[in-house]
């Protein structure tokens, strides 16, 4: 390595994973292209990569909040393009970044530009690792068996009071409950499907009351009720609970369903909801080997189909739905569109919409890589997530700030947030 040249990460090489770094180099010589390359490896132990060429300024100097890439996984001024353009070097791989005491580490480096030999890295010139963690500092971590809950709380440090908030995941991962905690909400995450219940029969919603209840009775909890987040089969969840249980008094619905999707819903003992089926006939083939599922759920509209629609004019909550337009799993916009029109219907005003052009069907918090397709959750064939990479990067930051302004105003609570800090 040269030592004259420096990768600087600003203001550290230490950060929380929603957080920017500011990326610059100096001590190259004026005009010099190099090669940047960003590298990690997820929880299964599966690589992934990224790298852009760039041009130093006549000081010899590289700005990424400046500058822009002239080739490689991305092009144009893209400040975090090193980390969200990461990908595998196999297909349908999705970035596991699950667990919240390990950070995710980035090793980022500049390398001599190789015009012969392209597939080969050039002379490294400096390399930085970015230690990007995902429990703040002072943050408890706590995992929960209680009555039939099971999932894993996460506390702000301070006394509070905090605004309380169940993170309902298809599948189990603690990434954004822990990083909402960081922000100032006392979370709980639990699993809508585990691992052991891929084949379960039904669904009750018992047990989500359970946690909403579980979570109004901690002792930093200052909200009079209780926020859900969710995305995809937890969208429907999260609704169902918005209709039946009062104490959730707002929900955010990322790329879900305006009805009960697949498994048929029970509530104190009572049936609910019927399942909305879908028909996997009806999936796309692409070249890739990932198929397109967007239109192999059922018209929830149809006569047959009505039985599985959440009664959301029920809710008291408020509710934020959000769709991406380019989700090729399902119909989200479609869905949320239903929705409005269901709740104007009903005289409904307690709702607002946020749709992103170019964005797939997988929003997660920030800065983590862009997953275009991976292995289905319960089905045995990839599906492809759609959204363009840097459309689908841009709509997780605007996002994540607005989620968490939305659950701020609608969680009462006279919580003062404090700043998030390693």
């Amino acid at each position: 390595m040269t030592s004259q040249v420096r990768l600087m990460l600003l203001p550290s090489a230490r950060c929380l994973f929603d957080e920017p770094v500011h990326v610059k180099v100096a001590g190259l010589r004026s005009r010099q292209v190099v090669t940047m390359r960003a590298r990690s490896t997820d929880e299964r132990g599966v690589t992934f990569r990224s790298s852009a060429s760039y041009r130093a300024d006549g000081s010899g100097e590289i700005d990424l909040q400046r500058d822009p890439s002239l080739s490689g996984s991305y092009v144009g001024v893209e400040p975090m393009g090193l980390l969200w353009s990461m990908r595998a070097d196999t297909l349908h791989k999705y970035f596991y970044k699950n667990k919240a005491l390990d950070p995710h580490v980035v090793k980022i480096s500049v390398h001599e530009e190789e015009e012969e030999e392209e597939e080969e890295e050039g002379r490294m010139l400096v390399e930085v690792i970015n230690e990007r963690f995902l429990l703040g500092c002072g943050v408890s971590r706590l995992p929960i068996k209680e009555g039939n809950i099971r999932g894993v709380l996460f506390t702000p440090p301070g006394e509070g009071p905090f605004p309380a908030v169940l993170d309902l995941c298809t599948f189990m991962s603690e990434k954004r409950a822990c990083l909402l905690a960081n922000r100032g909400f006392v979370v709980l995450a639990v699993a809508v499907i585990s691992d052991k219940s891929a084949n379960v029969k039904e669904m009750h919603l018992d047990y989500f009351e359970e946690a909403v209840n579980f979570l109004q009775q901690q002792p930093k909890v200052g909200s009079k009720g209780v926020g859900i987040i969710s995305r995809s089969k937890g969208g429907d969840v999260a609704l169902s609970l918005a209709a039946f249980v009062p104490a959730v008094k707002a929900v955010v619905w990322i790329n879900g369903c305006s009805a009960n999707v697949a498994i048929p819903l029970y509530y104190r003992k009572r049936h609910i909801l019927s399942p909305l089926l879908f028909d996997t006939s009806k999936v796309i083939p692409t070249e890739s080997g990932a198929v397109i599922g967007k239109y192999v759920v059922n018209d929830p509209l149809a006569e047959e189909n009505k039985g599985s629609l959440i009664p959301i004019e029920k809710a008291e909550g408020r509710l934020l739905f959000v769709a991406s337009e380019d989700d090729l799993n399902w119909d989200s916009k479609a869905y949320m569109e239903m929705m409005v029109e269901r709740l104007k219907h009903h005289g409904k005003d307690n709702f607002e919409t946020v749709c992103y052009p170019g964005a797939g069907h997988l929003l997660e918090p920030p800065y983590g890589p862009y997953c275009p397709s991976a292995l289905h959750g319960l089905l045995s064939f990839p599906m492809l997530w759609g959204g363009e990479p840097r459309s689908h990067a841009a709509a997780e930051v605007h996002l994540w700030k607005k989620i968490q302004e939305f659950l701020r105003t609608h969680l009462s609570c006279d919580a003062t947030q404090t700043k998030a800090r390693l």
